[in-house]
This record gives structure tokens, sequence and C-alpha cells, in this order.
């Protein structure tokens, strides 16, 4: 269960969030009993996300952006999958995975996003992208001059700023997944003590290594 109550259809009164609930569920059902998507999701982002009609349509209005945005869609996906893979969110990097097989993105470099830097199925461009992406996810912003040349050697600088935007959001998204536990987001810690066996009581490990 997402850790914030979903709302169902019949406490919403906004026509935007009754839009996607319609569209993006059917008509006749409850989206926040009668789970599920056309992608396989629960569906649990929409429905959380209407506790507020504000947030949820600004959140909206920035996926329409892509309408407007003319940076190669197979460049934007590459950069909010592997924010999605870079920030843990298994919702994120998954649903761009599908976006990408929809691009009719190769699953050689579908497949490679995780391990990229190692992978030689991308162009200098796709490589640019990705260490942008990884610059602007995993170091908070910090990226090399180099990274930013190759990307200003192919694309405008609205079409940085676009991309940047984007793939920004979309660290937003998957960071917001995982705090409220969201879709494929809505699992447990992987990081938890194991226990020791039974009888160990409170032996002084450190005592052991330093052979003591």
């Amino acid at each position: 269960m997402p850790r914030l109550r979903e709302v169902p259809r019949a406490e919403v009164t906004d026509e935007r969030i009754l839009h996607f609930y319609d569209r993006l569920f059917a008509p006749d059902r409850d989206p926040a009993v009668d789970h599920g998507t056309a992608t396989g999701t629960p569906g649990d982002w929409w429905t959380v996300f209407a506790q507020s009609p504000e947030v949820f349509r600004h959140a909206v209005a920035g996926f329409a952006l892509y309408r407007a945005s003319d940076v190669d869609p197979v460049l934007r996906e590459l950069g909010q999958c592997r924010a999605g893979w870079a920030r843990g969110s298994q919702f994120v990097f998954s649903q761009h995975c599908k976006q990408m097989r929809a691009l009719e993105v190769a699953e050689e470099k579908i497949a490679a996003v995780p391990a990229w830097s190692t992978a030689d199925c991308f162009s200098p461009l796709e490589r640019a992208v990705l260490a942008y992406t990884d610059g602007l996810v995993l170091q908070g912003g910090r990226v090399p001059d180099e990274v930013v040349a190759v990307l200003r050697s192919h694309l405008t600088d609205s079409q940085v700023l676009q991309l940047t935007y984007i793939t920004c959001m979309y660290d937003m998204h998957a960071t917001m997944s995982r705090a409220l536990q969201l879709e494929y987001d809505n699992r447990p810690d992987p990081v938890v003590e194991v226990a020791a066996p039974e009888g160990y009581g409170t032996r002084d490990i450190a005592s052991d290594l330093a052979g003591g």
C-alpha cells in the first residue's frame, strides 16, 4: 500500500483528475479500489496525487511539456530511464524502458542503461546525455564542462535546457515515488539487518576480528 491514502472516484470533484481517472482506468472504475493501468502499474501514483488537485495539475502540465519540446524523444527517454535507475526508482526506470521500446530503441541499448559507461552501443551524444543525467541525479548537478560541450555541439542551448528540466523533473518523480511507496516502488527497503544465528548472543565480533 502507498504511504498516503488513495482518493476514491466518489470524492473527486476536480475535472482534470476525473479526466485522467476516465482516460487511464475507465469511466466505470474506481482506481482507488480497482487497480491497474494499461502498462501494468497499479495506478496509485494518480490516486495519491489526487490528494492535492493543485499538485496533480502541476505534475500533469509537466508531462504536457513533451508536446512542446523539440528534444529528440529518444534522448529524452534515455535521460528519464537513467534518472529512474540512478535514483533507485523501479517505477520510473520500468516505465521509461517501456517508452523506449515504443520509440523502437534497440533492446541492446535498453539493457545497457544500468551499465552504460561500459557499453559501446551508444552514440557520442547518447553517452553525453547519460553522463549528464548522472551528473544531475548522482552528483547534484555537478557536471564536467566536457560533458556539456558535447551536448552543445549537437543540441541548441534551448534543447539542453529542456533536457535538463525534463530529466530533473523525473528525478523528482523517482524520489517522490520511493518516498510515498507508489507503484513499483511500493516495496520493502532492501537494506535491513540480517539476524545472527541462534545462540550468537552478544559476541564481540570486533574482538574476534582484531585477534583478541
